[in-house]
Parts: C-alpha cells; structure tokens; sequence
C-alpha cells in the first residue's frame, strides 16, 4: 500500500511535470495518448488473461473493454488536435462598443493541474487506470495520480506500466501519470492541496465519503463522481400490446449483462397492471440460458444477496422469478404494483447490483406519471412506444419528465451500452452523478479545464491559442465570429 509520505512524492512528481506539460502543441498531446493507446494494444493478450483471472469477465466482454479503451484514447486525441476543448475567444479593442469602449480581452481553456482518479470495479479498462477519467484528464493536459481498485491489483499495476511506457516513448514528461494504492493514499489523493480535481466512479457512499472530504478542504475542488442509479425503463400501453414477449426478452438480457453490474443496467421497468403469469413464462425463458459467473468481488456477492433480501421484503413485492445467491448467482426477477411502490418510494430507490430487477405494474397515466415523479437522479431512463405513441403530444410531458431526472433518454432501447462519441452524456443529476458533465465522449475533456481572460496583453506574450497569427490553427471566435482554419500542425 502507498504511504501518505509516498503519496505525496508522487503528487509534487505530478505537479512538476505538470508544469512542463501544460504548454505543450495539441499536436504534441495528441501523440502521447495515442503511444499510450499502442503500449496497451500491445500488451492486450496479458492484460486480458490478468482481467480475466482477477474479475471473472469473459474474454470477449475484457478484449471489448479494452479495445473501447484504446479507440478512446485515439478519439481524444484527435478531439484535442481539432482545439475545440480550448474556447479560444478573441474580442479586440473596441472604441464603439455598445456599453462603452472594449478593451482588448481574449479567453482560453487551460488544464486545472494534478487531477486524482478513483477507478471502478465493474470495468477494469473503460472506467480503471487507463479509462475515461484518466484519458479525458490527460487530453486536457493534466497530470494523473490514479488510485488503483483493490478489486483487481495486478491489472491496475500491469495496465499503469503501459501507460507509463506510452508516455515516455512519446517523450512527455516523468511523473505525468502514476498509480498509488490503499484507502489511506486514496483519502491523501483527495486532501492534497497540489490536487485540483477528482473523478470517481463507484458506489453513492464511497462517492458521497470522498466528495466531502474534496468539499471539507481549505480550497474546495471540483468532484466528478459517476455514483450509478437505478436507471428506469418505461413501456407504454401500445407496445406492451404489440411486442410484449420481445420487450421482456430484451429487458432480461440487458439486467443481466455482465451479470448485472453495469451502472446502466435497467433496475426498474414500469408496465401496465395485468396478470403474473403473462410475465413469468416469457422471462423464465429468456432467462434459462443467461450465462452466468461469479461477481466481481465477495463483497459484491453479499451486498448483492443483502439489497435483493431488501427490496423483496417490502410491502407488496412479490418473487416473480426466483434466483440464487450461489457463487455463480442466477438471476432474480421481482414484482409490485404501481400503488405499492408511490406508498414506500424506496423501493424505487434501492439499488441491486447484481442480476436483478424489480417490475412495477402501473394502473393509468397517473400512477405511471406519479412513479416517474419519485424517481431520484438517474443516469438514463427510457420510453419504449409505437409510432403512434411517437406522434401523441401527451408523449412529451412524460418524456420531459424522465429528462428532469436523467442525463440520456432512449426511445425503444436498453441502457447497458454507452458508446464514446461527441454526443454521448453519461452522467445525470444527484445521486446519480456528483455535478452536471457527462464521464464519456469528447465533452468529458472540459471537467479538467477552467477559462482564464487576457486583458490587454502583449500579442507575444499571449497564450498561442489566443495570437491573432493563430499558428496552431485551433478554431477562434473573433469579434463573435467563428473561425475555423485548417490545422497548420505542431
């Protein structure tokens, strides 16, 4: 484990090379993400066959993660080669300007400093040492201080040696990444006063421990905590009727992808009231040949099996499908009625990670509009309709609804996949994020970025993304105006 003495080496180590680091050509950046993304697909077949031994994810499911983690790496580094992350904004000195005469002011994006990560356990690539956090943290050009998972070690260490190895043969800056381990260094990483932000991705209570420790320091520091969420799922009376059996299909496969432990995973689907039986046969079968294996950790498996003892012994829920809480768990369907659920909201709230999921029977619109209005923040929900539930106005207020209290709504489809791109949002209102920004695609760049202003500055002497030559060829707003040049290199 780090010492606090350790940890603070490693945290001066990455300030300094901060320093170094913060001025470099996007261009130069860029190619120290991409080594880092050759180093890891170099070393994959290891790095799987380790995953594969600590976290018992399949191979496939390990070597998507990881090349996810490398196409990541490849699309921000383009991303920070374009400049856009930087805002670059240019108003010269305007004499004429309608509050009065303008000085001459220019605004840039510049990185926050050393920015400390917490890695997940359900996703030893695209949320651990070299994931979203990590990479979106050196995009912006800041400097990682990664605390490792204690759920897989060895992975964390062989995976930070790549990373390591990627940065150097690219000629960046030592110190610019490493990885400490242990709670003690974890608690160090967050109170350090070289650190300037933290992203997070696991539990609402080590979330929620942490980010107060961020907000208790002398100088208070951003928090970016992806907490997880329950992640409701709502069918409406016109496709329960028309594709019923595939919708259950569909729900069970996404509840029990990569047995249940996806922050997405849907732990609520909101149906209209009918019979048990028109949903047991239909699940019983769609669930027979889910494959199954341990969970992640032993820990996991007991809060697993203590959350399902909960959530089923409250008023009203009944076992539609009964499971296990073998080594191997199968999977757990269970049922309540609409009225239930808006007497006792917690059983909207209560969290099972692991291969489980609970379906509330609604009566009307009212009773589905008052169980969307007890949802706390999630990080999706999703409306499965007809086409002419999309061309029905009432539509919107549900819709809009779901937006209040998620950060991605789908239309006909299943949270458990969340593609990096421009676009994407992953992310969501409390408790299932910390703030308001998204930890995939592009957008997560701006967490570890801040603006600062030049206000008659020396041409020279300003940032190079905010000199009229513009030799970087980064996109400026001048005047108002957007200028996008062609890139004119490093």
């Amino acid at each position: 484990m780090t010492t606090t003495a350790e940890l603070t080496s490693v945290v001066e180590a990455a300030h300094a090379a901060f320093l170094k680091a913060r001025s470099a050509t996007p261009e130069t950046r860029a190619t120290w993400l991409e080594s880092v993304a050759d180093e890891l697909d170099a070393e994959a077949s290891e790095l799987i066959e380790i995953a594969g031994r600590e976290t018992h994810l399949g191979e496939q499911r390990l070597a998507g993660e990881l090349r996810r983690s490398t196409f990541q790496l490849r699309l921000f580094a383009e991303e920070i080669r374009s400049g856009e992350h930087l805002d670059a904004t240019i108003d010269h000195a305007d004499p004429g300007w309608g509050m009065g005469p303008r000085p001459d002011i220019r605004r840039v994006n510049v990185p926050l400093g050393v920015v400390g990560v917490f890695g997940a356990s359900n996703f030893p690539f695209a949320f651990s040492v070299a994931g979203g956090d990590t990479a979106s943290a050196l995009a912006a050009g800041c400097a990682v201080v990664h605390k490792a998972h204690e759920a897989h070690r060895e992975l964390a260490a062989r995976t930070a040696a790549a990373v390591v190895r990627g940065l150097e043969k690219a000629g960046a800056p030592a110190g610019l990444f490493a990885l400490v381990t242990g709670r003690e260094a974890g608690v160090a990483l967050v109170e350090h006063p070289l650190v300037k932000a933290i992203g997070f991705t696991g539990s609402t209570a080590g979330g929620r421990a942490l980010m107060d420790v961020a907000a208790a320091r002398s100088e208070p520091i951003p928090f970016y905590g992806e907490l997880g969420g329950i992640n409701a799922v709502v069918v409406t009376p016109a496709a329960w009727d028309e594709r019923r059996e595939q919708i259950l299909a569909d729900y069970a496969g996404s509840f029990t992808l990569g047995m249940g432990q996806f922050c997405t995973k849907p732990g609520l689907l909101f149906v209209p009231a009918g019979e048990d039986a028109e949903l047991e046969e239909p699940l019983v079968n769609a669930l027979r040949d889910v494959p199954l294996h341990p969970l992640l950790a032993e820990r996991l498996h007991d809060g697993f099996a203590e959350a399902v003892g909960e959530v089923s012994s409250q008023p009203g829920v009944r076992v539609l499908v009964p499971g296990s809480f073998d080594e191997a768990p199968r999977p757990t369907v269970l049922v309540a009625e609409a009225r239930d659920a808006l007497a006792d909201p917690e059983l909207l709230r209560r969290e099972m990670f692991g291969p489980a999921s609970v379906i509330v029977r609604y009566a009307d619109a009212t009773e589905l509009h008052g169980l969307v209005d007890t949802l706390e923040g999630q990080l999706t929900t999703a409306i499965h309709g007809t086409d002419r539930d999309a061309a029905d106005e009432s539509i919107d207020e549900l819709s809009e609804k779901l937006a209040e209290r998620s950060g991605r709504v789908l239309w006909n489809g299943w949270p458990t996949g969340v593609t990096v791109s421009y676009a994407q949002h992953h992310g969501g209102p409390y408790p299932a994020t910390s703030s308001n920004t998204t930890s995939v695609g592009t957008a997560a760049i701006r967490r570890f970025l801040r603006p600062v202003a030049y206000q008659s500055w020396p041409e020279a002497r300003l940032p190079e993304p905010l000199r009229d030559d513009n030799l970087w060829g980064v996109p400026q707003r001048v005047d108002g105006v957007w200028k996008r040049p062609e890139r004119k290199g490093a």
